[in-house]
């Protein structure tokens, strides 16, 4: 982080102890040693002591730490993502393959297993589908670009959301197709 750099600087220009300053803002010596060797973090009452002691603005005080929080944040969220696709996609595999092997030699208890894999599978979907809503992300450019940390540029994303409204229909046909599907399997196990 920055704002401990910041803080040491903006201390030493004016020439001052950790414990001159620390008098002058209302805290203990020690809390200043954690603010400039990032052990802790200024409350916001003591970031504007701080900009106000040291006649900057609250923004050029932690400008540097901003940026890194939001990066911080986007490579949080895109760990999640990645991770979260690649146990859906290891739970939607074992459903696929073992639905069948399962409901033939475990019967209803098989079924049940295949059911809880399923709903396991769902839920991580979801979790997938709320993180691409929140960056409005829904073609497959856009996803892979997500999962590499790019954003499209304006002309690249205006192609791609032209091409929304024919996922949707293409996206229906392919949930038609899979309950047909499963409607088929549980007729030919209950005959």
């Amino acid at each position: 982080m920055e704002l401990g750099n910041q803080i040491k600087k903006y201390r030493t220009d004016m020439q001052l102890s950790q414990e001159e300053l620390a008098n002058r803002i209302y805290v203990t010596r020690q809390t200043v040693s954690n603010w400039e060797n990032d052990k802790s973090y200024p409350d916001i009452h003591s970031l504007l002591l701080l900009s106000t002691f040291f006649h900057v603005s609250l923004d050029q005080l932690i400008k540097g730490d901003v940026k890194v929080m939001k990066e911080t944040i986007n490579k949080t969220d895109l760990q999640a993502f990645n991770r979260d696709s690649a146990i859906f996609t290891v739970l939607l595999l074992a459903f696929i393959m073992s639905v069948i092997p399962l409901a033939k030699f475990l019967g209803y208890y098989g079924l049940a297993i295949s059911a809880v894999i399923f709903a396991a599978a769902m839920y991580y979907a979801l979790k997938l589908e709320k993180t691409k809503k929140k960056y409005d992300v829904q073609t497959y450019r856009e996803i892979i670009a997500f999962t590499e940390g790019k954003r499209l540029d304006e002309i690249e994303l205006a192609r791609e959301s032209g091409k929304r409204p024919y996922q949707k229909i293409l996206s229906a046909v392919i949930c038609g197709v899979i309950a047909l599907i499963v409607c088929v399997f549980w007729v030919w196990l209950l005959t």
